[in-house]
């Protein structure tokens, strides 16, 4: 408008002056002006393209090709288009790229009358999550530079990336129910519909123990020893609280709780035994907006927009969310626990909506009290410390992991969770320790805390 406006000023004035060859060069630029305006406009509108591009889900690792089919639907040559296909920004331009692209996603080409040009390039997923792929931003103008316009044509693909899977080779948290399914190495509780041999009588055995056959054989008392078993249901709390996971450690911490829950869910889902996942994180899809799943207005198709923000703003996924409840994935059997809770660990962000106490608050009732609860904590502030301590009390068996804590933090927070009877504290901090996560219980016993008392 302001190049109208100045060319317009510029006719006015020549004519009042009688500047014949002033006026003569206005109505050159007027033409030009006018011109250019119609070409971009008609430009943007001839301009579609198309996407090709697996969606299926992906492992960390995986990749996925991209192909991208630019066509001129008009007569009129187009003299240049710059095409980008979108990626997240804060996928590519973290300082940890979650993504990265190999080849020419961004490129300059030149469209003659009903022509096409394609281009293809390479997606490599490096860290799980949910990803838009696209869709294809197109700018265009004339060759003066007076007058652009863009255009975002199609809808993004969304492909998700499962988390990264441990092998753990055993499973032994405790339950609070003393007749279970899986035999444990530790002697946690004794089943006695499992025999696993005879002893002899020690004074103070109750004779429902007394193994009579084996005692009329030998002539001498012998009692049943039982195997220690223990119900392997788990119901997963992972605190995904931005507040716990500072940036200096981002994005490993964050990762790493998530692979410990997804480990630990495979592992108890083959058991097939009742598992379930809660987190007071954000799921990643409540962040795309309602505008980009809409068809592009009939206005933007013929008229494109002004500025590449205004442009891509529509397909950006949003800041935050305004869910306050929790991702949650009911305890219970069922052949695709596993996956759902795969695909909720996939999507999840960091938020800052709920604490880990509210989330425990919120669960409390949701929860089987025969599955034991397993806490992935990146801190344990004391509210946490006494939400944990309230679920024991309530009947609940807890376990603690602690992720990524330094050696003063995890003094701090062992002490609190041992002010709240919870003893079961494992700690993992690199996918290593991660692999003998069931091997490092820390304390299940009472501390070893030493008083002298003076006693004279």
């Amino acid at each position: 408008m302001k190049w109208f406006l100045a060319i317009a000023l510029l006719i006015g004035a020549a004519l009042a002056l009688q500047a014949g060859l002033v006026a003569f060069a206005g109505y050159v630029l007027l033409g030009v002006y006018l011109l250019s305006r119609y070409l971009a406009r008609r430009w943007v509108h001839d301009l579609e393209a198309t996407r090709e591009c697996d969606s299926s889900p992906r492992e960390v690792g995986e990749s996925t090709a991209v192909t991208v089919t630019l066509s001129n639907a008009g007569a009129i040559p187009i003299a240049w288009v710059l095409v980008e296909d979108l990626l997240p920004d804060f996928a590519v331009k973290a300082r940890t790229p979650r993504i990265t692209a190999k080849g020419k996603r961004v490129q300059v080409v030149t469209l003659g009358s009903r022509g096409t040009k394609t281009i293809r390039y390479k997606v490599t997923f490096q860290m799980r999550g949910y990803y838009p792929l696209g869709p294809t931003l197109l700018e265009t103008g004339d060759v003066f530079g007076l007058h652009r316009r863009h255009r975002v044509i199609g809808k993004p693909v969304y492909v998700m990336v499962y988390p990264k899977v441990v092998a753990l080779p055993k499973y032994n948290f405790a339950s609070e129910r003393p007749i279970g399914e899986v035999r444990l190495q530790n002697r946690l509780f004794e089943d006695p519909t499992r025999t696993a041999g005879v002893r002899q009588y020690v004074q103070g055995d109750p004779l429902q123990r007394v193994h009579w056959k084996v005692t009329a054989r030998t002539g001498q008392l012998h009692c049943r020893i039982y195997e220690p078993t223990t119900l392997a249901g788990a119901t997963i709390l992972v605190d995904f609280h931005q507040d716990g996971y500072h940036k200096r450690g981002e994005p490993f911490r964050s990762e790493l709780a998530i692979t410990t829950a997804a480990s630990l869910a495979y592992l108890v889902s083959v058991l097939n035994v009742q598992i379930g996942f809660a987190s007071n994180g954000r799921d990643a899809a409540d962040r795309i907006r309602e505008d980009a799943l809409a068809a592009e207005s009939e206005e933007a198709q013929r008229e494109g927009h002004t500025t590449r923000e205004e442009a891509r703003d529509r397909f950006e996924l949003a800041d935050g969310s305004d869910r306050v409840r929790p991702v949650v994935v009911d305890t219970r059997r069922g052949f695709d626990q596993y996956q759902q809770i795969r695909e909720a660990l996939a999507r999840l962000e960091l938020s800052d909506a709920l604490t880990f106490g509210q989330l425990a608050l919120e669960m409390a009732g949701r929860m089987p009290r025969d599955a034991t609860v397993i806490a992935l904590l990146p801190r344990v502030p004391a509210e946490t410390a006494i939400a944990l301590g309230t679920l024991k009390r309530q009947g609940f068996a807890v376990s603690a992991i602690l992720i990524g804590l330094d050696e003063n933090h995890k003094l701090e927070a062992h002490g609190r969770l041992l002010a709240e009877t919870i003893r079961d504290i494992r700690y993992v901090s690199t996918e290593e320790e991660l692999a003998h996560l069931c091997e490092n219980k820390a304390a299940n016993a009472p501390a070893a805390y030493s008083v002298d008392i003076p006693l004279g």
